[in-house]
Protein backbone atom coordinates (compact mmCIF):
# COMPACT_ATOMS: atom_id res chain seq x y z
CA UNK A 1 0.00 0.00 0.00
CA UNK A 2 1.53 3.28 -1.13
CA UNK A 3 1.97 6.07 1.41
CA UNK A 4 0.18 9.36 0.74
CA UNK A 5 0.82 13.02 1.34
CA UNK A 6 -1.51 14.94 3.66
CA UNK A 7 -2.41 17.14 0.68
CA UNK A 8 -3.96 14.06 -0.96
CA UNK A 9 -6.62 14.10 1.77
CA UNK A 10 -6.99 17.88 2.05
CA UNK A 11 -10.59 19.09 2.16
CA UNK A 12 -11.42 22.80 2.34
CA UNK A 13 -14.96 24.01 2.94
CA UNK A 14 -15.95 27.65 3.39
CA UNK A 15 -19.40 28.69 4.51
CA UNK A 16 -21.18 31.75 5.80
CA UNK A 17 -22.63 32.00 9.28
CA UNK A 18 -26.42 32.08 9.17
CA UNK A 19 -28.60 33.59 11.88
CA UNK A 20 -30.01 30.16 12.87
CA UNK A 21 -26.40 28.98 13.52
CA UNK A 22 -25.98 31.52 16.35
CA UNK A 23 -26.29 30.97 20.08
CA UNK A 24 -27.61 33.49 22.61
CA UNK A 25 -24.20 35.27 22.55
CA UNK A 26 -24.60 35.86 18.79
CA UNK A 27 -21.67 33.58 18.03
CA UNK A 28 -21.61 30.28 16.18
CA UNK A 29 -23.00 27.35 18.17
CA UNK A 30 -20.20 24.94 19.11
CA UNK A 31 -22.36 22.03 17.94
CA UNK A 32 -22.78 23.58 14.48
CA UNK A 33 -19.01 23.86 14.20
CA UNK A 34 -18.58 20.27 15.46
CA UNK A 35 -20.86 19.04 12.66
CA UNK A 36 -18.81 20.95 10.08
CA UNK A 37 -15.60 19.42 11.51
CA UNK A 38 -17.00 15.88 11.41
CA UNK A 39 -18.24 16.32 7.83
CA UNK A 40 -14.89 17.65 6.62
CA UNK A 41 -12.89 15.03 8.53
CA UNK A 42 -15.04 12.23 7.10
CA UNK A 43 -14.24 13.36 3.58
CA UNK A 44 -10.52 13.60 4.37
CA UNK A 45 -10.56 10.07 5.80
CA UNK A 46 -12.44 8.66 2.81
CA UNK A 47 -10.14 10.49 0.40
CA UNK A 48 -7.06 9.07 2.15
CA UNK A 49 -8.35 5.49 2.40
CA UNK A 50 -10.33 5.59 -0.87
CA UNK A 51 -13.22 3.64 0.61
CA UNK A 52 -16.97 4.02 0.58
CA UNK A 53 -17.26 4.21 4.35
CA UNK A 54 -15.23 5.66 7.20
CA UNK A 55 -16.55 6.00 10.73
CA UNK A 56 -15.65 8.42 13.48
CA UNK A 57 -13.82 6.47 16.18
CA UNK A 58 -13.36 9.50 18.41
CA UNK A 59 -13.40 13.24 18.55
CA UNK A 60 -10.11 13.61 20.34
CA UNK A 61 -10.11 17.32 20.98
CA UNK A 62 -11.65 20.56 19.85
CA UNK A 63 -10.08 23.77 21.03
CA UNK A 64 -12.31 26.80 20.54
CA UNK A 65 -9.82 29.66 20.28
CA UNK A 66 -11.91 32.65 19.11
CA UNK A 67 -15.65 33.19 18.71
CA UNK A 68 -17.14 33.16 15.22
CA UNK A 69 -19.65 35.92 14.45
CA UNK A 70 -22.43 36.29 11.90
CA UNK A 71 -20.28 38.70 9.88
CA UNK A 72 -17.63 35.97 9.50
CA UNK A 73 -17.10 33.26 6.97
CA UNK A 74 -15.99 29.89 8.37
CA UNK A 75 -13.28 27.98 6.53
CA UNK A 76 -12.64 24.41 7.70
CA UNK A 77 -9.48 22.71 6.41
CA UNK A 78 -8.85 19.06 7.21
CA UNK A 79 -6.30 16.41 6.27
CA UNK A 80 -4.87 13.13 7.53
CA UNK A 81 -2.03 14.04 9.89
CA UNK A 82 -1.11 10.63 11.30
CA UNK A 83 -2.06 6.99 10.73
CA UNK A 84 -2.03 3.79 12.68
CA UNK A 85 -2.52 0.42 11.04
CA UNK A 86 -6.31 0.79 10.77
CA UNK A 87 -6.94 4.32 12.00
CA UNK A 88 -6.43 7.82 10.69
CA UNK A 89 -5.99 10.96 12.73
CA UNK A 90 -7.53 13.95 10.99
CA UNK A 91 -6.35 17.46 11.84
CA UNK A 92 -8.85 20.26 11.33
CA UNK A 93 -8.29 23.97 11.52
CA UNK A 94 -11.03 26.56 11.45
CA UNK A 95 -10.30 30.01 10.09
CA UNK A 96 -12.85 32.75 10.64
CA UNK A 97 -12.71 35.70 8.29
CA UNK A 98 -14.51 38.95 8.98
CA UNK A 99 -16.20 39.59 5.65
CA UNK A 100 -16.23 43.36 6.24
CA UNK A 101 -12.60 43.96 7.32
CA UNK A 102 -10.93 40.87 5.83
CA UNK A 103 -9.30 40.05 9.19
CA UNK A 104 -8.57 36.30 9.47
CA UNK A 105 -8.09 34.46 12.76
CA UNK A 106 -7.64 30.86 13.86
CA UNK A 107 -11.01 30.16 15.48
CA UNK A 108 -10.51 26.48 16.39
CA UNK A 109 -8.36 23.39 15.95
CA UNK A 110 -9.44 19.78 16.29
CA UNK A 111 -8.24 16.19 16.05
CA UNK A 112 -10.62 13.38 15.11
CA UNK A 113 -9.88 9.70 14.58
CA UNK A 114 -11.50 7.63 11.84
CA UNK A 115 -11.47 3.98 10.82
CA UNK A 116 -11.95 2.85 7.22
CA UNK A 117 -14.39 -0.01 6.67
CA UNK A 118 -14.62 -2.64 3.95
CA UNK A 119 -17.89 -3.76 2.31
CA UNK A 120 -18.54 -6.04 5.33
CA UNK A 121 -18.13 -3.11 7.74
CA UNK A 122 -14.83 -4.49 9.06
CA UNK A 123 -11.85 -2.17 9.73
CA UNK A 124 -9.18 -2.29 7.06
CA UNK A 125 -5.56 -1.20 6.84
CA UNK A 126 -5.00 2.37 5.66
CA UNK A 127 -2.07 3.90 3.77
CA UNK A 128 0.70 5.57 5.75
CA UNK A 129 0.98 9.33 5.57
CA UNK A 130 4.20 11.12 4.59
CA UNK A 131 4.31 14.74 5.78
CA UNK A 132 5.87 17.41 3.57
CA UNK A 133 5.34 20.89 5.02
CA UNK A 134 6.58 22.17 8.38
CA UNK A 135 3.01 22.10 9.74
CA UNK A 136 2.45 18.50 8.52
CA UNK A 137 5.79 17.33 9.96
CA UNK A 138 5.03 18.88 13.34
CA UNK A 139 1.61 17.20 13.45
CA UNK A 140 3.03 13.85 12.31
CA UNK A 141 5.90 13.88 14.83
CA UNK A 142 3.51 14.60 17.70
CA UNK A 143 0.95 12.08 16.36
CA UNK A 144 2.36 9.05 18.14
CA UNK A 145 1.98 10.77 21.52
CA UNK A 146 -1.64 11.68 20.72
CA UNK A 147 -2.28 8.06 19.65
CA UNK A 148 -0.95 6.83 23.01
CA UNK A 149 -3.19 9.31 24.82
CA UNK A 150 -6.20 8.11 22.80
CA UNK A 151 -5.40 4.50 23.72
CA UNK A 152 -5.20 5.36 27.44
CA UNK A 153 -8.45 7.33 27.25
CA UNK A 154 -10.20 4.47 25.41
CA UNK A 155 -9.04 1.96 28.05
CA UNK A 156 -10.30 4.28 30.77
CA UNK A 157 -13.68 4.50 29.00
CA UNK A 158 -13.88 0.70 28.81
CA UNK A 159 -13.20 0.44 32.54
CA UNK A 160 -15.72 3.16 33.28
CA UNK A 161 -18.46 1.40 31.33
CA UNK A 162 -18.05 -1.61 33.62
CA UNK A 163 -19.01 0.41 36.70
CA UNK A 164 -21.48 3.03 35.49
CA UNK A 165 -25.14 2.15 35.65
CA UNK A 166 -27.64 1.82 32.86
CA UNK A 167 -30.67 2.27 35.09
CA UNK A 168 -33.20 4.91 34.20
CA UNK A 169 -32.86 7.64 36.83
CA UNK A 170 -36.61 8.19 36.99
CA UNK A 171 -37.21 4.51 37.74
CA UNK A 172 -34.60 4.64 40.50
CA UNK A 173 -36.42 7.63 42.03
CA UNK A 174 -39.70 5.71 41.76
CA UNK A 175 -38.17 2.71 43.58
CA UNK A 176 -36.85 5.02 46.33
CA UNK A 177 -40.27 6.67 46.59
CA UNK A 178 -42.04 3.30 46.92
CA UNK A 179 -39.45 2.16 49.47
CA UNK A 180 -39.88 5.37 51.51
CA UNK A 181 -43.69 5.06 51.43
CA UNK A 182 -43.51 1.43 52.59
CA UNK A 183 -41.24 2.44 55.47
CA UNK A 184 -43.73 5.08 56.57
CA UNK A 185 -46.72 2.72 56.52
Amino acid sequence: MKAKSPKDSLVINTDQVMINDLNNYNTLFGGVLMKKLDNNATLSARRHARVKECVTASTDSIDFLHPIHQTDSVCVESFVSYTGKKSMEIFCKVIAEDMITGERRMAATAFLTFVALDENKKPIQVPDVVPETEEEKFLYQSGEERAKTRHIRREHSRELTKIIGLEKPWEKEEENYVENISQLG
